[in-house]
């Protein structure tokens, strides 16, 4: 089911560059992506994947190219983007609980001093019980594990109602049901016609997780369907030489993808 915004792609990357204390992080990158996916960003550390996603949200200065969210730029369509940091830029110290974190995500929809309605309560409520997270709702933030406390900042950007989701790293660090409760989330935003991009590094699971794959290793390597682009050519592209040690990592994705383009004939 999609959402229908508009007809113009979720996302639209053009000849985005960013440099880093004057040297070039990222090169003439331009994709677009589908609505209704879950996309990975993926490539070698350094490679430039979480500036990207900055630079996208306009967290990170560019020094060329344009990006638009359903055709329009990001302040006309801030209330359709949620975006989910890394839990390692977050002040797990601040005094503040999970209800209340999670009633952040409903503050674009406030106008200026109003409270958070019934309604709004209601949204977090099955936010975080869509999480597994409602019987710590009255828990303070840094009491939870590393796992619940990313469930919390997904459950906030769920209860945004977003169109567009863009996380990084949403699965690093996290325990076994995190991880578990994150994919259910990507299964019931994608049925919504909702959009998700994000970060990954795991070669591994990035062909199960995930629609789409964009590789990146300071320039745009590839960019399309998993089963079309997950290929070792385009894993040596990205990662060079350093793939030498995941050669039989490759050798059996390549087997899986075959497998699925087989089963689906």
């Amino acid at each position: 089911m999609a959402n229908n915004v508009n007809s113009h792609p979720p996302l639209t990357v053009e000849h985005l560059s960013m440099r880093y204390h004057h040297k070039p992080v990222l090169t003439d990158v331009s994709f677009q992506i589908p609505e209704g996916k879950s996309i990975a960003i993926v490539g070698p550390n350094g490679a430039g994947k979480s500036t990207l996603l900055k630079g996208i949200m306009g967290l990170e200065k560019t020094i060329e190219g344009q990006v638009k969210f359903f055709g329009e730029s990001l302040d006309k369509k801030r209330l359709s983007t949620a975006y989910v940091p890394q839990r390692e830029e977050i002040d797990w110290d601040f005094p503040i609980n999970v209800m209340d974190v999670v009633l952040m995500g409903r503050h674009g929809h406030l106008k200026l001093w109003q409270r958070p309605s019934e309604i709004d309560r209601q949204i977090a409520e099955q936010a975080l019980k869509d999480l597994k997270m409602w019987n710590f709702r009255d828990r303070q933030i840094s009491q939870l594990s590393g796992g619940q406390q990313q469930r919390v900042f997904l459950a906030r950007a769920l209860a945004q109602q977003a169109n567009l989701y863009l996380m990084d790293e949403p699965f690093a660090g996290v325990d076994v049901a995190t991880e578990k409760a994150i994919i259910e989330l990507f299964n019931k935003l994608k049925d919504q016609g909702k959009t998700i991009v994000c970060v990954h590094h795991d070669l591994n699971t990035v062909g199960e997780y995930f629609d789409w794959i964009v590789f990146i290793n300071a320039r745009l390597v590839a960019a399309g369907p998993a089963e079309e682009v997950l290929t070792k050519e385009n894993l040596n592209k990205t990662y060079g030489g350093r793939l030498s040690l995941l050669n039989d990592l490759t050798e059996e994705m390549y087997r899986t993808q075959l497998n699925k383009a087989h089963d689906t004939e």
